[in-house]
């Protein structure tokens, strides 16, 4: 049994959650539909959004993943990123840097510099 907390709206359901099979799940404390898929979701193929900076001249840079990615190549991301080094100007939204072989996706940049 898991215990997790739905994200899916505001409420933040409290839920236990057990695994039954490759796509079957048992959830309790969810208010809605969306709390069984989310609690799927996440025992199965959790996947987050990465927020962090990357060095620009003159600062840092912060940055976002353009998508979800797997929570489990988070690191690798990270260290993907770590020698990333932008170039100026930039325009929020705009890709920084792609995130290739380690997954699919892009790092975008959340705010404009000049």
């Amino acid at each position: 049994m898991t215990q997790l907390i739905c994200i899916t709206c505001p409420t933040g359901c409290r839920l236990e959650a057990e695994l039954l099979g490759n796509s079957d799940v048992r959830v309790t404390g969810n208010a809605c539909k969306r709390g069984v898929d989310f609690a799927l979701a996440e025992l199965t193929h959790p996947m987050r959004t990465l927020c962090s900076t990357v060095r620009i001249k003159g600062g840092m840079l912060p940055v976002r993943t353009d998508r979800e990615i797997p929570k489990g190549k988070m690191r690798e991301v990270m260290a993907r990123i770590a020698g990333v080094i932008a170039e100026g100007p930039v325009a929020c939204g705009d890709v920084v840097c792609g995130l290739a072989p380690v997954c699919e996706g892009n790092m975008i940049a959340t705010c404009d510099w000049e």
